[in-house]
């Protein structure tokens, strides 16, 4: 589809896709969580080795674009937020490792962009909130992702204060995994992806997908599924390269890696 909203760039083995509507602060309108699914699931489909999400302009997201919901029928509403669904379960589903380079503010479904995402870079001048505490709309479903990545006394005390907080909160809540000064982001982003994408692309993607699936079971039944899921990745060709290159001691060759 030709995008309105966002920026699709490939360079080297990664895909950045930037949000790109500035003057609306990156609003999640319905065309542009659209256009965002089918960056998304052209990546998954791709050959790329990991994808950064950023956004253009003062600030990473503001949320939700009222204009889809103000005076908006039911219907019309759950439409949108099904489709906002659609978009963060997409994010955690491609095999490759989603980066989220946030700077300025990140509110509402703007911070479950972050907290949907498999891992965050923020700037020290980020900050972070579900504003719908403090208003007359909650944030019900933005709390979904961030309450599954700060834990329930921080989720809540986010939920119902509607607050923003700072980047090192940020870091020690869990929602991020670093902040750097601005100046830094981008080597920052570029650093961690690359860390997170060596290896063998097959391996890392069934990993990625096993770990989400395994984090809502609890402890006896995630065991369960982790041993059939790693038993059955052990046959495959790169897993018997890694091996035989440790037993051998020599650099393994991957059939898709680095």
């Amino acid at each position: 589809m030709a995008y309105e909203c966002i920026e699709v760039d490939h360079a080297d083995d990664f895909v950045t896709v930037t949000m790109n509507r500035p003057k609306q602060r990156n609003a999640l309108s319905v065309r542009h969580m659209q256009e965002l699914i089918a960056a998304f699931r052209d990546v998954g489909e791709s050959d790329a080795f990991g994808v950064v999400l950023a956004g253009a302009g003062p600030v990473f997201s503001a949320g939700h674009d009222f204009t889809d919901i103000y005076r908006h029928e039911y219907a019309d509403v759950r439409r949108m937020l099904c489709t906002c669904t659609e978009l963060m379960t997409l994010m955690q589903q491609i095999p490759q490792p989603v980066v989220a380079r946030v700077h300025g503010l990140a509110t509402a479904a703007g911070c479950q962009l972050v907290a949907s995402a498999d891992l965050a870079v923020a700037s020290d001048d980020a900050g972070f909130a579900a504003p719908g505490g403090k208003g007359g709309w909650f944030c019900h479903t933005p709390m979904v992702a961030i309450a599954r990545n700060v834990g329930r006394k921080r989720a809540m005390e986010m939920a119902l204060s509607g607050d923003v907080i700072d980047a090192a909160t940020a870091l020690g809540w869990g929602l991020v995994n670093c902040v750097v000064p601005t100046s830094q982001l981008d080597s920052a982003v570029r650093d961690l992806l690359e860390r997170v994408t060596r290896g063998s692309v097959e391996s890392k993607g069934a990993g990625k997908q096993a770990l989400y699936a395994q984090l809502d079971l609890d402890q006896s039944r995630a065991y369960t599924y982790a041993v059939e899921v790693m038993a059955a990745t052990s046959q495959l060709p790169d897993a018997e390269e890694g091996m035989a290159a440790f037993m051998e001691k020599r650099k393994p060759e991957w059939r898709r890696g680095r």
